[in-house]
């Protein structure tokens, strides 16, 4: 059964679009950044949108460094 099947490692199974993920987490912060202007009248979700389209954004930003620097693969 082994046989017939190649034998990778699990650093072998790359994801397929890092760039496509990229956009997403860019557009996906700037819609929460959209959502600031709502009819809310605290500000406790001004801070929870804000904080998580800077965590996107930190992430993306992160990711792009290390692949720049030769940390990941």
């Amino acid at each position: 059964m082994a046989g017939s099947e190649p034998v990778t490692s699990p650093d072998q199974h790359k994801p397929g679009h890092r760039k496509l993920g990229r956009i997403g987490a860019v557009l996906s912060a700037l819609v929460l950044l959209a959502m600031i202007c709502g009819n809310h009248e605290g500000k406790v979700e001004d801070i929870w949108l804000v904080g998580l389209a800077v965590l996107l954004l930190a992430i993306v930003i992160g990711d792009a460094v290390l692949r720049r620097n030769g940390l990941r693969s």
